[in-house]
């Protein structure tokens, strides 16, 4: 596109001048900047007197009497306009872009109607269809056809993948709340162990007390003590069965082919069929393999010709996400397994003293209560040993975080 087929810039921001938003002498230095160093009269403009892209615009379709266009990354340009208009010159230089088509009438987005070049383009590569021009500026225009141009392995348009992508983005986000929550409510479960821990520890001192002598001046001290580590205690059993059986489903093996399922886009979007230079011999565990195919990874694809730049950044997003999601069931998983430690800690202790209790006052009436003890420290020590066990080799092999290891030279 020559300059000299062009209107001069004078004339094409003249609406400029007479809307107030700039002067003449800065008009003239728009195009002495364009004249001489190549710099687009929009962008001399849009940096020097702040104006916004609708002033712009709008100038441009005061002066061609054209109705002005915003790009707008959503519209839904047909797969046969973008398939021509890839095979083109004028979109990659930013002249015009096929945006809609309306029954027959298809609508263009340019930058110079006044340009022959980009008259004739659009009439040999759209015979007789008529067609209506909308006035752009020539950056939103490259944007058109760098969003929608057919250049990827997946044979879509490029800027067509990052709402798919963003799709995949919030599918692993809500994945990822709901293993917080997860992890609330194993949170939760451990909160009413330590209740249950306070209140049949209350049972056993009690129950030493009664043994050893009541308190002089308070004998019914050792019985309300028990009374109210009785009650509380079956009150925070009660809670914690019915936060158990809300939970009932989510086991360890579910939690990891869920987040392995929501890691599927991967293979569509990515190419991780790199050697992982970490470990000599895969995983044992499959979250463990997932976790070796993006240890090493912070943007998997390198920025191509002819994208936006923001096409990568959205992938590299996607990467970071699913390492975050693949930490995240890390973390459930270390919550599980801590939940069933805890429980497996307090159950030794607990049966411990039972039996301590039994053992060193021998059998009587009172050891009823030895026994309550002994039988909540043995359920104690299975819950957390169903806790803990399946989940036991899962978080071992968490992925290495290399980022933070590496020396500051």
């Amino acid at each position: 596109m020559s300059d000299e087929a062009l209107s001069p810039v004078t004339d094409r921001f003249a609406s400029l001048v007479r809307r107030g938003l700039a002067t003449p002498l800065d008009i003239a230095q728009a195009d002495r900047a364009w004249r001489l160093d190549g710099v687009r009269p929009e962008v001399y403009l849009r940096q020097t007197l702040r104006l916004s892209r609708t002033d712009l615009r709008q100038a441009l379709a005061d002066h061609y009497g054209l109705p002005p266009l915003a790009y707008d990354e959503c519209l839904p340009v047909p797969e046969d306009l973008v398939l021509v208009a890839d095979k083109a010159k004028g979109p990659g230089q930013g002249l015009w872009f096929p945006v809609c088509r309306e029954h027959d009438l298809i609508t263009f987005a340019v930058s110079a109607p006044d340009d022959p070049e980009t008259v004739s383009e659009i009439e040999a590569l759209f015979p007789g269809r008529p067609r209506r021009f909308m006035a752009c500026l020539r950056e939103e225009v490259i944007w058109y056809a760098q969003d929608f141009a057919w250049r990827d392995v997946l044979k879509g348009p490029v800027g067509g993948q990052r709402t798919a992508m963003a799709f995949w983005r919030n599918t692993m986000a809500l994945w990822r709340t709901k293993l917080g929550c997860h992890r609330t409510n194993l949170a939760v479960g451990r909160t009413w162990l330590n209740i249950m821990r306070w209140s049949l520890g209350l049972i056993g001192i009690a129950n030493t007390l009664l043994r050893v002598g009541h308190p002089a001046g308070y004998r019914w001290a050792p019985w309300l003590a028990i009374g109210f580590g009785l009650m509380l205690a079956s009150y925070s059993m009660w809670s914690y069965l019915r936060q158990r059986h809300s939970m009932r489903h989510a086991t360890d093996q579910s939690l990891v082919e869920s987040t392995s399922a929501v890691l599927h886009f991967l293979e569509e979007y990515h190419f991780l069929d790199l050697p992982c230079p970490i470990e000599n011999e895969p995983k044992r565990t499959m979250l463990g393999r997932l976790g070796d195919c993006l240890v090493n990874y912070s943007s998997i694809t390198m920025p191509r010709g002819g994208y936006r730049e923001r096409i990568t950044l959205a992938r590299e997003r996607n990467v970071l996400a699913a390492q975050r999601t693949i930490l995240a069931c890390y973390r459930t998983l270390a919550s599980r397994a801590r939940t069933g430690l805890a429980f497996f800690r307090t159950g030794v202790t607990v049966l411990s003293l039972g039996l301590g209790l039994l053992t060193y006052f021998g059998l009587s009436p009172l050891s009823v209560l030895d026994g309550v003890l002994i039988l909540a420290g043995a359920a104690m020590v299975v819950d957390g040993a169903a806790w803990y066990w399946p989940v036991r080799k899962e978080y071992t092999e968490t992925p290495r975080c290399l980022w933070f290891d590496q020396d500051d030279d």
